[in-house]
């Protein structure tokens, strides 16, 4: 079994899962052969569950059990309505490709930063690096990204509205550590820490993976 393979049966805690075919796969590129699908649970608003798949030559396999995860305090929102502070988490097909955290180090294949107290992200839609990562003091407002409450101690970005990038339209959408077990976010995915953990050690950007939050 290939390495990579082998990986992934340990995600999480069941071997390479066989569910039901999974509709929101069908449209991802070809190059796309890493897929985490995040989808709420029809009985409430911010609850969630995500899905980890990858590309075989027979198709989409599922990887490992479903995971409970939550998403905005508004739920999921079509990602053309998304605006700035409105609590809900942008539906739509997200490259994974960088990853932050307070470690050093990450086992991770996506591009990895360990942050500092410099670190920020500008949410205020009137500045000119408007949901962009700064390193020093922005002088507009801004998240930082070294958090003391734990909630980016590892985390990832999902690629909302980074390129172009739409004044207004959301920013600082990431996939990290939830505050407590069920306790939604301001907009992000989040789940425990041990499975983003788990997740980001399976991601692999030679496999360009995406996120793909459905509803909304």
């Amino acid at each position: 079994m290939k390495p990579l393979l082998l990986l992934a049966c340990f995600l999480p805690l069941a071997a390479c899962a066989t569910v039901a075919p999974e509709p929101a796969l069908a449209a991802l590129p070809a190059e796309v052969a890493q897929a985490v699908v995040v989808r709420p649970l029809p009985s409430a608003r911010t609850d969630a569950q995500w899905q980890a798949w990858e590309r075989t030559g027979a198709g989409w396999r599922a990887v490992g059990a479903p995971v409970a995860c939550v998403v905005g305090r508004s739920g999921v929102v079509a990602a053309a309505q998304k605006r700035e502070g409105d609590g809900g988490t942008p539906a739509g097909v997200f490259a994974l490709r960088r990853a932050f955290g307070k470690d050093a180090q990450l086992a991770t294949s996506l591009r990895y930063i360990a942050v500092t107290d410099d670190d920020h992200w500008v949410d205020d839609p009137r500045a000119p690096q408007y949901n962009q990562w700064v390193v020093g003091a922005p002088g507009v407002s801004a998240e930082r990204l070294r958090r003391d409450d734990g909630q980016y101690d590892v985390a990832a970005v999902l690629e909302h509205n980074t390129d172009p990038v739409v004044p207004g339209m959301g920013s600082a959408i990431f996939l990290h550590v939830w505050s407590a077990p069920g306790a939604p976010t301001s907009g992000c995915v989040a789940a425990a820490e041990v499975d983003v953990r788990r997740l980001l050690g399976w991601l692999h950007r030679a496999r360009r993976p995406v996120c793909v939050v459905v509803g909304g």
